[in-house]
């Protein structure tokens, strides 16, 4: 039978735990403020850039950039995977890895080859753990991620989409919806095949400088923008999932710590009666 010393070891060794959860969920509800901010910042520059491109994608010209073009026969494609850099957020990149791999397993079974580019340590970790075709990794980005720290990785899926060595590139992230809801997303980066479709842009430009050098610029910055966002956007999740698993687990430890302490004076009231038994017992004799 556990002794009431034990027991109040444990309730001393919970109840620290249960404070170090509770600044960790103070902290990350602090941290997802910002981020939600920093994510809100950067979405309007995101959205004009895509009508900016757009518009002057499908205007009339004699140019149509390699990026616009579907091809016809599919080999290898490429996945930007964007994890966090630390733990601690419930299933945040459990489901991410998960939806990743169902995805890019659909290729696999019809012959086509994956190669991987990571943002995040967990998914170095993880990645690396399953033996996957890794061709570009960054790591240790920060609470505010900078686009030149993601420039290099992003150019390596780029220039093996120029030279033909991939044929659709996808980027894999977490998108905040709300507080309480986070969801895995996949979205095809390339070919860009969504700006196709949309109506209203088939309009006439004079470009300064040609058509070619601006579109080439144009759709490099574009890329760059969509994989910014899915970054911040994925950063402002993981202090979301953070917060909530901090909170749980400050709640369980709470939880944990009222059960031990009714042990405890179950524990200690059984003491006290058999003590008081013994004394009538010893006095009866007596």
């Amino acid at each position: 039978m556990t002794s009431s010393r034990e027991i109040k070891t444990q309730i001393s060794s919970i109840g620290k735990i249960q404070k170090i959860t509770g600044a960790m969920q103070n902290v990350a509800a602090s941290k997802m403020r910002k981020a939600q901010q920093h994510m809100s910042t950067s979405m309007p520059y995101a959205e004009k850039i895509c009508d900016v491109v757009g518009h002057v994608a499908r205007s009339q010209h004699d140019y149509q950039h390699p990026y616009l073009i579907e091809r016809k026969k599919i080999k290898k494609i490429g996945y930007i995977v964007v994890s966090t850099d630390r733990g601690l957020c419930g299933g945040l990149n459990h489901n991410l890895f998960r939806i990743a791999l169902e995805h890019a397993n659909d290729f696999k079974q019809k012959g086509i080859e994956v190669e991987w580019c990571l943002f995040g340590d967990k998914a170095n970790i993880f990645f690396r753990g399953i033996m996957a075709n890794v061709v570009a990794r960054v790591s240790n980005l920060g609470d505010v991620p900078k686009v030149s720290d993601l420039l290099g990785a992003i150019k390596v899926m780029l220039d093996a989409y120029d030279a033909e060595q991939l044929d659709q590139l996808f980027i894999i992230h977490n998108e905040f919806v709300s507080t309480m809801i986070q969801k895995p997303v996949v979205a095809q980066l390339l070919p860009l095949l969504g700006l196709n479709s949309r109506e209203g842009y088939h309009r006439s430009y004079i470009y300064e400088p040609e058509p070619k050098e601006l579109l080439d610029t144009l759709m490099d910055r574009y890329i760059e923008t969509q994989v910014y966002q899915a970054v911040v956007d994925n950063m402002a999740c993981e202090q979301v999932a953070r917060m909530l698993a901090m909170k749980n687990a400050t709640d369980n430890s709470r939880e944990i710590i009222d059960d031990l302490r009714l042990m405890y004076n179950k524990v200690r009231q059984s003491a006290i009666t058999r003590e008081i038994a013994e004394i009538v017992g010893g006095a009866d004799a007596v």
